[in-house]
């Protein structure tokens, strides 16, 4: 999915969208913009997020247009067994110290299924394929998702942005003070 060179920080989605399906880059469409907006807050713009930062989803391809026509069809669970494998072995492979999952059905590949709200804004230690990271979930960023539009909700997602940005800050100073104790 992603490109990102020696990454120890996983994003992982749900599925492409149609825009992603046709242009081959991860959160390219309306949901990415907002993705981004809250990374810039976090102290990561978009360009060293997609650098830096391994992209991934649960499934592989777009699942189609929900039939009430708001928004994206959430893969079935067959899908989701079908394209477990590819996310299995990309967390063996990056091995992420911080993971970040990015909706339900990611959220809920790692963490318990519990509201929503009892798991944005919170940060947890889990086990996978890949060994330990720390997670810090965000909800989904579609324009079809009320619930980031609620008033509650919008300090939970403001909490986890800032969680995120300590986390990645605290990667950028500990990355730079070893470069200058080898230097």
């Amino acid at each position: 999915m992603s490109r990102a060179v020696g990454a120890r920080v996983m994003l992982i989605g749900q599925a492409p969208g149609r825009v992603e399906s046709e242009g081959g880059r991860p959160f390219s469409g309306r949901a990415g913009k907002t993705l981004f907006r809250w990374l810039a807050r976090a102290g990561i713009d978009e360009a060293t997020a997609r650098e830096k930062i391994y992209i991934s989803a649960v499934t592989r391809c777009y699942p189609g247009a929900h039939p009430s026509g708001r928004g994206d069809r959430v893969p079935s669970r067959q899908e989701q067994s079908g394209c477990s494998d590819w996310l299995e072995n990309e967390l063996r492979l990056i091995q992420p110290e911080l993971l970040i999952p990015v909706g339900r059905l990611a959220i809920e590949r790692f963490l318990p299924p519990l509201p929503l709200s009892e798991l944005i804004g919170t940060r947890r230690i889990v086990e996978h394929a890949g060994g330990r990271s720390l997670v810090i979930p965000l909800p989904h960023p579609s324009g079809a998702s009320s619930w980031i539009h609620q008033d509650d909700n919008k300090a939970l997602v403001d909490k986890a942005i800032g969680l995120i940005g300590r986390e990645l800050s605290g990667r950028r100073a500990s990355r730079k003070k070893s470069a200058d104790t080898k230097g």
